[in-house]
C-alpha cells in the first residue's frame, strides 16, 4: 500500500491522438500504409479492397509477429517490438474454406522509438479512446484518490469486474473481425474479456500508465493479459489476468519472480 502521507498522483488524463500525417506513405491500389509516425510507437492501415477476410501482420525486431484483422476504416496498429527492422504485411484470403490467404502488399520499416512506452500509452485498433471517450473521464475520477500508480491500478481493476458483467450471448455471437468499444462496454455494463481488457487498459493507458494488452488461447480457453510498467516496481508482466474463467489481480510484490506464459505467443 502506498504511504498514506505520499503526495496524489496527478489524475489528469493524457490523451495521445494517432494521425495519418502522409509524410511516408506505401502501398497499391488496395491499401495504404502511413509510416509517418512509427517514432511514436504506431502506423495507420487503410484497405480500400473488397476481400471480406484480410489480416494484416506486424513482424517486430523481437521476431514476434502480431496478426490483426482488418476492416476498411483507417486503424491505428501498434509497434510492440521496440526499435529496429518491422515488416507490414497485408494478405486476403485466397481460398476461405481452406483459411488460405495471399501476400496483398508487404513493407519494411526501420523503427528508432522517440520514447519506449509510446506504444504501450497511445489508442490503437484493440484500445481505441479520444480526448471525449468517458471511458476517459471515468478513469480520471476513478483514481482521484490514488498515491500510487499501483493504487489507481487497483481502483480501475475493481471498479471494471464489480461493474461489468460477462455477456455470455454476446461471447457466443461475436462477429469475426470484432473489436471492443470502451464507452458501449463502460455503458451498457456488459461485455466479453476483450472488452473488460480494452476498457482497462484505456483507462490506465490515460492515466499515464503504460499498458500491454495481449490476448489468445490456451487450448480452448480464451485469455488475456494485462502488463503494466509502475514508477514503483517497473513492468509487472500479467498483473490483471483472465484466465478463461475469472479475472484475477497479481500482487506485483510477487513481479520479481513473474515468468511470461507459454501460450503469449499467440498474442493478437
Amino acid at each position: 500500500e502506498a504511504d498514506e502521507d505520499a503526495p496524489l498522483r496527478d489524475n489528469t488524463p493524457q490523451v495521445l491522438t494517432p494521425e495519418a500525417s502522409g509524410t511516408a506513405v506505401f502501398g497499391n491500389d488496395i491499401v495504404s500504409m502511413d509510416l509517418s509516425n512509427i517514432s511514436r510507437g504506431y502506423m495507420m492501415l487503410t484497405y480500400s479492397g473488397n476481400n471480406e477476410k484480410v489480416k494484416f501482420q506486424v513482424e517486430g525486431p523481437d521476431g514476434i509477429t502480431c496478426t490483426y484483422l482488418v476492416s476498411g476504416e483507417p486503424v491505428v496498429y501498434p509497434l510492440t517490438g521496440g526499435n529496429g527492422g518491422y515488416t507490414f504485411t497485408l494478405l486476403e484470403s485466397a481460398d476461405a474454406a481452406k483459411d488460405l490467404y495471399a501476400v496483398a502488399f508487404t513493407q519494411t520499416a526501420d523503427a528508432a522509438l522517440e520514447d519506449e512506452f509510446l506504444p504501450f500509452l497511445t489508442p490503437n485498433v484493440y484500445v481505441n479512446y479520444n480526448t471525449e471517450s468517458q471511458a476517459v473521464s471515468e478513469g480520471s475520477s476513478l483514481v482521484k484518490n490514488c498515491r500510487s500508480d499501483l493504487s489507481a491500478v487497483n481502483e480501475i481493476y475493481h471498479f471494471v469486474i464489480k461493474n461489468v458483467e460477462y455477456d455470455t450471448e454476446k461471447a457466443e455471437n461475436v462477429e469475426y473481425g470484432y473489436t471492443p468499444n470502451v464507452d458501449d462496454t463502460l455503458s451498457s455494463g456488459k461485455g466479453i474479456c476483450f472488452d473488460y481488457a480494452a476498457l482497462m487498459t484505456a483507462m490506465l493507458r490515460t492515466q499515464r500508465i503504460p499498458t500491454r494488452l495481449e490476448v489468445g488461447y490456451a487450448g480452448e480457453a480464451y485469455h488475456a493479459w494485462i502488463s503494466c510498467y509502475l514508477s514503483e516496481n517497473g513492468w509487472v508482466d500479467d498483473i490483471i489476468e483472465f484466465d478463461g474463467q475469472n479475472w484475477s489481480l497479481m500482487d506485483p510484490t510477487l513481479a520479481s519472480n513473474n515468468s511470461n506464459s507459454s501460450v503469449k505467443k499467440y498474442i493478437g
